[in-house]
């Protein structure tokens, strides 16, 4: 209990060092040459995409499972048990008992996958009892729960890593890559978002469930089961990390820049009323209830060095799936709708579109050159090995990960934020900045010579 004492009152002490140093390692928990020992708190659907790439490592043991749906955890060991690994021990019997599980000197690591009003609250207990923290995204909720993420961070040592996948597909790193070198010139205006049709739901097997999202809450099946209430409840961009966390490495958030305001607008809500119409009938008693959320809702942020960044979220109309990237500077713009990209004077026809994919090519990045093979079938295209990696790694050795608490606090931020402004008709609202200045002495990341 003493060591115990010793070591938090150490890390209070250089806490706020950490946004200065942030490859500092003070835990104690990991040996680079030994196995990682990963539990998982959260075996869903996304939960069991992480064990499976897991699984097909030989520098991890998976020691735990937690997941109060008994279903997910006798999936989970099944998986584990073609893998012929080690049966790990299981928690689940209450919403709490994953603290069971973080008490456990087994476990190194966490990897967290659970529904988005459970996150911020086992991310800090996870460091609190020491756990290398791994968090799916959203990371936070709420303004008050982007603090607890950066204050627990800073007050303990252990490190948290937003686990967003989107920052590793292959055609955004070769255009981080891109920016790397300069070939679009000086940074000036991104566009990026989640625009994916979520009426429908998933299945335990994965597979898309056809006119099953007329039922949520407690009659829900998978996310249906906690998704769909955000939309009856708030006006907010409520996924904002698939968009906004690849834009925000490309032009260095909390590492030289920092997002300073944002203003968000929000277009009718008609989607999901209409769905339920459509496939439960006028009569069922949800078609009878009124989605608070906008189905399109819009919202403009300013960085400190001057770019802005135009973020939507689309999820309750019928579409085909984008994450509508842009990236504009002045020597050029890619844009991932139409595949397409202009670079000034080096571009077939002045003023006409280049195919991009010859350029994506030629500036893949090393990580993919180095891992692609390996990434095929980890899922999403090969991103999942990459986050994983990049977790296991960091974790291995106990330093901070490339996308950290101050990324889940400023990347997630933009949910309470945005949900402010669409309440006062678009009014500006100023970001909070996390890292408490430090920002400025913050070294950007160096995903070529650090990346994993």
């Amino acid at each position: 209990m003493g060591s115990r004492r010793n070591f938090v009152k150490k890390t209070a002490i250089v806490g706020t060092g950490l946004a200065l140093a942030p490859s500092i390692a003070l835990g104690t928990n990991t040996n680079y040459n030994n196995k990682l020992n990963v539990g998982l708190i959260g075996v869903g659907l996304r939960g069991t995409n992480h064990l499976n790439n897991l699984l097909l490592r030989d520098d991890v043991n998976v020691v735990a499972i937690c997941d109060i749906d008994q279903r997910r955890n006798d999936i989970a060991l099944d998986m584990i048990s073609k893998a012929e690994q080690t049966k790990p021990k299981v928690f689940g019997e209450n919403d709490y008992d994953y603290r069971n599980l973080l008490a456990s000197k087994k476990v190194d690591a966490v990897i967290i996958s659970t529904p988005w009003l459970w996150h911020t609250r086992m991310a800090k207990d996870s460091m609190i009892a020491g756990k290398y923290t791994g968090l799916e995204v959203s990371a936070a909720n709420t303004m008050e729960e982007c603090w607890d993420l950066v204050n627990t961070h800073e007050k303990t040592g252990t490190h948290l890593m937003i686990l967003e996948n989107v920052c590793y597909r292959r055609d955004i790193m070769a255009v981080l890559n891109m920016v790397r070198q300069d070939v679009f010139g000086e940074l000036v205006h991104f566009r990026c978002g989640y625009q994916h049709d979520l009426r429908f739901v998933k299945l335990n097997d994965g597979k898309t469930a056809y006119g099953k999202g007329v039922e949520f809450g407690e009659k829900g099946i998978s996310e249906s089961a906690w998704r769909t209430q955000h939309s009856l409840l708030r006006n907010a961009d409520v996924y904002p990390t698939h968009g906004v966390g690849p834009i925000a490495t490309m032009c260095d958030i909390n590492r030289g820049n920092r997002f300073v305001s944002i203003s968000s607008m929000a277009s009718k809500g008609i989607g999901i009323h209409n769905y339920i119409v459509k496939n439960g009938g006028k009569d069922h008693p949800n078609a009878q209830l009124k989605f608070k959320q906008g189905d399109v809702i819009t919202s403009m942020i300013e960085t400190s060095n001057g770019e802005t960044i135009i973020v939507t979220h689309d999820c309750n109309l019928p579409r085909p799936y984008s994450l509508g990237f842009r990236v504009q500077g002045s020597e050029g713009i890619w844009e991932v709708d139409g595949n397409r990209i202009y670079i000034e004077g080096k571009v077939e026809k002045s003023h006409r579109w280049d195919e991009a994919t010859p350029w994506l090519d030629k500036y893949d990045h090393p990580l993919w050159k180095k891992y692609g093979v390996k990434a095929t079938g980890a899922g999403h295209g090969g991103m999942d090995f990459f986050v994983i990696q990049a977790f296991i790694e960091s974790a291995k050795k106990n330093i901070a990960p490339p996308l950290d608490a101050y990324d889940a606090a400023a990347w997630s931020a933009i949910t309470p934020l945005s949900e402010v402004s669409i309440a006062n008709n678009g009014e500006s609202q100023d970001f909070p900045d996390f890292t408490r200045g430090n920002w400025v002495k913050r070294k950007p990341y160096n995903w070529i010579k650090d990346g994993y």
